[in-house]
């Protein structure tokens, strides 16, 4: 059934309201007609079943069936800091880490990023990685769509660490080392206590890695730096392959 995500200013008690590419797409790509389904999301966690009412161009009106909370989201809170990759690779992160089950995404600027940031550039092409991030939870059939936060600098970053419960640091001299992320997930699963679901923090680095005192200041400030195994991955594969492990190891999977 098809699904969109809704402002919670269009969302009545008992309806709602589908408004621009939203609207366009039910009525012209789904032929919509009154009296067909389809669900929409708050953005907060809960799908409401909903009925087409009237159908105008640009303009759907619709009576909300029923409301419950969404099943599809993950039982723990991670964020993927990824620093900026060149061309197109960051989309790939978003749409595919959305599909995973990604909170939220934090970019940031590191001691070897390629890119040459640019924050007026960079504002549109935040745009284009919320909307990427919308269409992959639509597809997912997630129940909110991953928050997409504004680029940090490294010393920005690092100063978010102590938000969260549990900071992993990507590194790949842990894996060369052997030390990888299982150890560190069981370790932190045996201590946390919250009655909650954990805020994590996944931190990849660029395409050349990390840069020694970075990875000190990293665990400095609380991280834990693991390996991801015995291979050399690419920054936008290093973040799905934890982002699945992570998954596995919370529950996701079943077991």
């Amino acid at each position: 059934m098809q699904r969109y995500f809704v402002p919670p200013a269009q969302i009545g008690d008992s309806s709602v309201t589908l408004l621009g590419d939203d609207a366009r797409h039910l009525a012209t790509v789904m032929r919509a007609k009154p009296g067909d389904e389809f669900v929409v999301c708050d953005g907060s966690g809960d799908e409401l079943l909903a009925k087409a009412e009237t159908i105008e161009p640009g303009r759907i009106e619709a009576a909300i069936l029923s409301r419950e909370p969404s099943r599809a989201e993950m039982a723990w809170k991670i964020t993927v800091a990824q620093s900026l990759p060149k061309g197109d690779k960051l989309e790939t992160v978003i749409q595919k880490g959305t599909e995973a089950g990604a909170f939220a995404f934090q970019p940031f600027l590191s001691q070897r990023t390629i890119v040459q940031y640019d924050e007026r550039k960079e504002a549109k092409r935040i745009d284009r990685w919320r909307k990427i991030a919308k269409e992959a939870a639509e597809q997912a059939h997630r129940g909110l769509v991953p928050e997409i936060r504004p680029v940090l600098s490294w010393k920005q970053l690092v100063g978010t660490f102590e938000g969260f419960d549990l900071v992993l640091l990507c590194y790949e001299e842990e894996g060369r080392r052997g030390s990888g992320l299982r150890p560190a997930l069981n370790a932190f699963k045996d201590g946390f206590a919250g009655g909650r679901e954990p805020r994590v923090l996944l931190v990849v680095g660029p395409e050349g890695g990390f840069a020694p005192q970075e990875a000190e200041q990293a665990e400095a400030a609380g991280a834990v730096p693991v390996g991801l195994g015995r291979r050399i991955l690419r920054t936008e594969t290093a973040a799905l392959v934890a982002l699945s492990c992570l998954a596995y190891e919370s529950g996701e999977l079943g077991g």
